[in-house]
């Protein structure tokens, strides 16, 4: 007897392929890598495209200098501080709840081991290489002071908070919130705060800021 076995047919055709954005996203993921451990300078593209699993012309396509690639990690850095940041649920908290939860995003992003490194990185880096401290500069600082110093004018037209100078104000609870655990963490003092510190931190931050800022009924 003759049996009839049926052949598996595979589909032809090329296999189905990343799209750009998803090719980006883990291109910038094996450029973190790579700046971590080798910092700007020595950072290998040929290096950074094998990690991510794509030829050296698509990484090119897609960011056509090294410093365009930082600065698009920089981005996607703060992009998920944003996201954070729902404005549909900050509109709806309190003023102390409302800084509070903007407190703890700022501190998840600038006291994380990922961002110390990173400005490790721009610091050491910054006299050779000016365009990427022009780049954290603009796409890190500039972006989370504008929408941090937006919430607090909001607050203001509230009538909630009174300030004289709300763009200083912003600076000073920014630093308030990061510059002595971060400054010790970048000297490797101590290691990068937790979660409980961080909100712990936020807190202490908002009481602060509240007691010094807070309209005084009479």
């Amino acid at each position: 007897m003759v049996q009839n076995h049926e052949v598996e047919r595979k589909p032809r055709g090329r296999p189905q392929m990343r799209c750009d954005e998803d090719t980006r996203s883990v291109i910038i993921e094996a450029a973190s890598r790579q700046f971590h451990e080798n910092g700007f300078a020595t950072a290998s593209i040929a290096a950074i495209a094998l990690e991510a699993g794509v030829s050296t012309k698509t990484l090119y396509r897609l960011f056509p200098t090294k410093a365009d690639l930082f600065s698009d990690l920089i981005s996607d850095r703060i992009g998920r501080f944003l996201l954070a940041l729902d404005p549909t649920t900050l509109a709806a908290a309190d003023l102390r709840q409302g800084l509070e939860r903007m407190l703890m995003a700022y501190g998840m992003l600038t006291l994380s081991e990922d961002t110390i490194t990173m400005i490790r990185l721009v610091i050491g880096e910054s006299d050779r290489f000016p365009e990427i401290a022009n780049s954290f500069y603009e796409r890190a600082v500039v972006r989370t002071n504008t929408l941090m110093e937006g919430w607090l004018r909001r607050q203001m037209e509230r009538g909630v908070i009174t300030l004289e100078d709300p763009h200083a104000a912003c600076g000073m609870l920014r630093g308030m919130m990061t510059m002595e655990p971060q400054r010790a963490t970048m000297l490797r003092q101590r290691p990068a705060p937790g979660i409980e510190e961080i909100a712990a931190r936020a807190k202490m931050c908002a009481d602060l800021f509240l007691n010094g800022a807070a309209v005084v009924r009479v």
